[in-house]
């Protein structure tokens, strides 16, 4: 265990682009073997097109589809004598953000167009409008937290 203490929170990197902090969260997660530039082209190209398909703000569109694939409960194991229950706890903001935009990132990676920048756009679109595997992700992620209710009381 460390015993300076917790380390310093930092300011997010804000994207020179659309200056925002998600976007540049968003490549940091598309981001593979240190190719930045590749990653930000995806990502420039995804939310062009959805500049292109809604004629608004993609940035907007954006922190629209996250706030419908951001879970506010999730389920961690807890062992308890011989047996491990799933507790439900509330999810901190910043790992919601986290876990929306890795889902986002990887029910993209598995759709089926053929340019990954094309998946990326329809799964924001998706998203944005209620749809999509990354807002079922939440809807299964809320179920399950909804049916162990029962072992809230584990929560530590």
């Amino acid at each position: 265990m460390p015993r300076k203490g917790p380390a310093p929170k930092r300011q997010p990197i804000v994207d020179p682009v659309y200056a925002s902090p998600l976007v540049s969260q968003l490549i940091n997660k598309i981001l593979r073997s240190g190719k930045k530039q590749l990653a930000q082209r995806i990502v420039y190209t995804a939310l062009e097109g959805c500049r292109e398909k809604t004629g608004t703000d993609p940035v907007i569109t954006l922190k629209r589809a996250l706030d419908n694939v951001k879970p506010a409960l999730e389920v961690k194991s807890r062992r308890v004598g011989g047996a491990t229950y799933q507790v439900p706890i509330e999810v901190r903001p910043g790992r919601s953000t986290t876990l929306a935009l890795r889902w986002l990132v990887s029910y993209s990676q598995s759709r089926r167009e053929k340019a990954m920048s094309e998946r990326l756009m329809n799964e924001i679109l998706d998203a944005s409008n209620g749809l999509g595997a990354s807002v079922k992700r939440r809807e299964d992620t809320h179920k399950m937290a909804e049916s162990n209710k029962a072992f809230a009381h584990y929560r530590w």
